[in-house]
């Protein structure tokens, strides 16, 4: 099969090397990408700091005209690129759609926002002095997106980092290129200045350290684990190369007493098994009231059940396949290690006997807090469930981790929603709401989580710098 090209510098460009792209629910390389070297990544940051100095100069409006014809593009081969991201992510093709609408969303979010960068006037404290702030971009953005949400978490970077007048080099997963390749074919088509997108694929390793080092790149926004996430802090310090860092999660689900039990069993179902329990911000500790500990595992074991598993193509499948089988025998090492501890499995907990990566919805229940699956990201359809008796014990054990991503509560009490929304250790607390993220509020998170925030105002801020003008007037 002939490889795919890269976009650079608005060509489509043809190489030597390529890596094979596999579908998980066959476990079958089905395509093949073009990938370039670490010099050929240094003159694609070469080409988008050229590509700036007239990006930048574009009004905000114009800008978010162009994102708005980016969006059209995608919108309008929505089901192609559906498609693609199951076949090569293995996610079912309605939460692939879905993505894609989310997608064409931040983008046009950001294209409204591009023309609203205010900078202010500051009363002056001396006579014959005026003070103004201006925002002004960045410059060149080198933006690394996962293979978990490959096509949505990517435009999170690139929508607002061309909003703000920076210019982007995209570094898609190496197993997930394929919608990204059909996001620069919207690019193209949308006939943005060459240089202003680009996207590279290659060894990882070389890819990031030309990033860190190069002075000519300006800032790095990187989504993925936390382990990777240090080692660019550590790169980036020699540097003091700005970062963005959305990393690891290890999300707490408290379900109380007083909540409507039907909605938070349905909530739990979202929250763990939606992407096939591959998302940072999956229910991975749930904490269940005990007076509705036995009616809630009932529940959520009989729907566990009945979610279909197959390929992400065929109708009314909710599980897909697991990334790699690599991915599948860490989830079944947890599993196993959690049973050993004393928790009981509920359902599931087998491989799948068929070609694949594909695990059975797993449930386990009285889970203790020292099995790996309870401090770990397992990544999987397994969902880890125990009780408690009071509400400030179930706080204090949804903290306890050093990641603080998303946290999940229901119920029905507002004074309680109120003490959550406070004392819960995470950048989104969706209560009463197992899909809280959206175009318009911040996303990110603290502790271990990352630095910084996506969405929202906040979103276009991370690729602006903040510049601080001092006019002496006579007067």
């Amino acid at each position: 099969m002939k490889a795919l090209p890269l976009y650079l510098d608005g060509q489509w460009v043809h190489t030597q090397t390529k890596i094979g792209v596999v579908n998980p629910a066959l476990d079958e390389i089905f395509s093949e990408v073009c990938t370039i070297d670490r010099a050929a990544v240094g003159q694609a940051v070469a080409a988008a700091h050229r590509a700036f100095q007239q990006w930048r100069e574009i009004p905000g409006k114009q800008r978010g005209e162009y994102l708005e014809k980016i969006a059209d593009e995608l919108d309008r081969r929505g089901d192609y690129i559906a498609r693609t991201i199951t076949m090569e992510n293995g996610k079912p093709l309605a939460q692939s759609r879905g993505e894609v609408a989310m997608s064409v969303d931040h983008l046009r979010w950001f294209a409204q926002e591009a023309r609203r960068v205010y900078g202010r006037t500051i009363p002056h404290q001396v006579r014959g002095k005026r003070h103004l702030v201006l925002k002004t971009p960045v410059g060149v953005v080198a933006a690394i997106s996962p293979w978990n949400f490959p096509l949505v978490l990517a435009l999170r970077k690139v929508a607002p980092a061309l909003a703000a007048g920076c210019t982007v080099i995209l570094k898609p997963a190496s197993a997930t290129p394929l919608c990204a390749l059909a996001l620069a074919e919207c690019v193209h088509a949308a006939k943005l200045p060459p240089g202003v997108f680009q996207l590279v694929l290659g060894p990882s390793a070389d890819i990031a350290q030309e990033f860190l080092t190069n002075p000519l790149c300006r800032k790095i926004t990187f989504t993925g684990s936390t382990e990777v996430g240090r080692a660019l802090v550590h790169g980036a310090a020699a540097h003091v190369k700005p970062l963005s860092l959305e990393l690891g999660g290890h999300a707490p689900l408290l379900i109380f007493e007083d909540a409507d039990l039907d909605a938070a069993v349905e909530g739990a179902i979202v929250t763990k098994f939606r992407n096939t329990g591959q998302s940072c911000i999956a229910s991975n500790r749930i904490y269940v009231h005990k007076p509705v500990y036995n009616a809630f595992l009932e529940q959520f074991t009989k729907k566990a059940q009945a979610m279909q598993v197959g390929d992400g193509l065929q109708d009314g499948v909710q599980i897909g396949p697991l990334i790699n089988n690599h991915a599948l025998t860490k989830a079944l090492e947890h599993i196993d290690e959690a049973v050993r501890r004393g928790a009981r499995l509920l359902c599931g907990g087998k491989r799948l006997d068929r070609k694949g990566s594909f695990l059975e919805p797993t449930i386990l229940a009285d889970v203790p807090d020292q099995a790996l699956c309870m401090s770990e990201e397992t990544f999987a359809p397994v969902a880890p469930v125990c009780s408690f008796n009071t509400e400030s014990e179930a706080i204090e054990r949804a903290n306890a981790s050093p990641y603080g991503l998303a946290a999940y509560a229901f119920t029905r009490d507002l004074d309680r929603t109120m003490r959550l929304m406070e004392s819960l250790e995470a950048g989104t607390v969706g209560i009463n709401d197992a899909v809280p993220s959206t175009s318009q509020c911040p996303f990110g998170g603290v502790k271990e989580s990352g630095w910084g925030r996506e969405l929202g105002m906040e979103g276009l801020d991370g690729f602006m710098e903040t510049k601080h003008i001092s006019l002496g007037v006579h007067v």
